[in-house]
């Protein structure tokens, strides 16, 4: 009776995910909501415990139960690697199983890393989506987190058909199956801490966020590792073709640019002298006032000649000093070499 209400609601949930429409989240309001309601499940209740979790347990337990929920993952990776028909990949992650089951201590070791045995992770909402199923509607499930129609469906699959901790329920240790079930998402979460972090310091929407990395992730899963190019653009915010991808401007319009591109930046000393040029300028900085005025080219070529002139008439007054300042040091020098002269004949 279970397998018919699993069949039944896997067909539903396909159907629903085959009449789904471009836009992967047409159900953003529900989503939000209850993204909301997970995040502050998670940041009051959850995320305290994971961090206690984390603060109280060495550093080998918790490798040790990470690993342990891992190896009773690789029984879901094989079948979904024959689901797929990767049989080479199947054969290796029973090798996993087995070479962690038994030399790993039911798994709290993982041996099979050690000897660079790949690992692959696989499950049924992989294998429609290999098998050509659409992705469908995103979804945020209550505690879990993201999610979409097929994967939903898909993780219904696997906690039915070949999780081993279920098996627990169904034989009637229904109390050691919450234990368990309690333990593997405590120590799910305190694996995500690092993560979850990341995501409210560096991400202004972190719904968004979180929306575009799980898909993203779960397209590439299923290519082995490819990530479609329409995913990798933003397809939930359509570009507004209306907008032109570049302006061209018009030749006066660029030498504006140019000009306004060239021109220095002023800062607080030129905005002074500009302030003290009001009360007094020069015939230089009123030479400058008229350039900038656009003056006809006749008008400050008349200009120039007299400051020529005044910058003549200033050097000219400075040379005597030279001269004489090169005289005296000409008559410094005869007069010492007389004297050496003088003192060799007397000699």
């Amino acid at each position: 009776m279970k397998t018919l209400k699993a069949i039944v609601l896997t067909a539903v949930l396909l159907s629903v995910s085959g009449c789904a429409t471009t836009n992967k989240d047409p159900l953003e309001g529900i989503n939000r909501g209850i993204y909301k309601f997970n995040d502050v499940a998670d940041r009051y209740a959850i995320k305290p415990v994971a961090k206690a979790y984390k603060a109280v347990a060495p550093t080998p337990v918790r490798t040790g139960i990470s690993n342990f929920f891992s190896n009773l993952g690789t029984l879901t990776t094989v079948v979904n690697d024959l689901l797929q028909l990767k049989f080479a990949q199947a054969f290796t992650d029973a090798g996993r199983f087995v070479i962690n089951s038994t030399f790993g201590i039911a798994g709290f070791i993982d041996v099979a890393s050690m000897d660079k045995i790949e690992k692959h992770q696989e499950d049924f909402g992989q294998t429609m989506g290999y098998w050509g199923v659409g992705s469908g509607a995103y979804l945020v499930l209550p505690i879990i987190g993201p999610s979409t129609v097929r994967d939903a469906s898909g993780l219904f699959i696997d906690t039915v058909t070949s999780d081993p901790i279920t098996y627990l329920h169904n034989t009637g240790q229904i109390r050691a199956h919450n234990q368990v079930r309690a333990v593997q998402f405590l120590d799910k979460r305190t694996q995500l801490l690092d993560a979850t972090d990341l995501v409210d310091d560096a991400s202004i929407d972190p719904y968004a966020f979180m929306r575009d990395a799980y898909l993203q992730r779960r397209a590439s899963l299923i290519q082995d590792g490819l990530v479609p190019k329409e995913l990798l653009q933003d397809e939930f915010e359509p570009a507004d073709e209306d907008v032109p991808s570049h302006t061209e401007l018009t030749p006066a319009a660029a030498d504006a640019v140019l000009l306004q591109s060239a021109a220095p930046i002023e800062g607080p000393e030129a905005q002074a002298a500009e302030g003290a040029s009001v009360t007094s300028q020069s015939p230089v900085q009123a030479l400058e006032v008229s350039a900038v005025e656009a003056e006809p080219a006749e008008e400050v070529l008349e200009a120039l000649p007299p400051l020529l002139e005044q910058a003549d008439q200033s050097t000219s007054e400075e040379v005597p000093v030279v001269e004489q300042e090169s005289a005296a040091i000409v008559a410094g020098i005869d007069e010492t070499l007389l004297m050496l002269d003088a003192g060799v004949s007397a000699q």
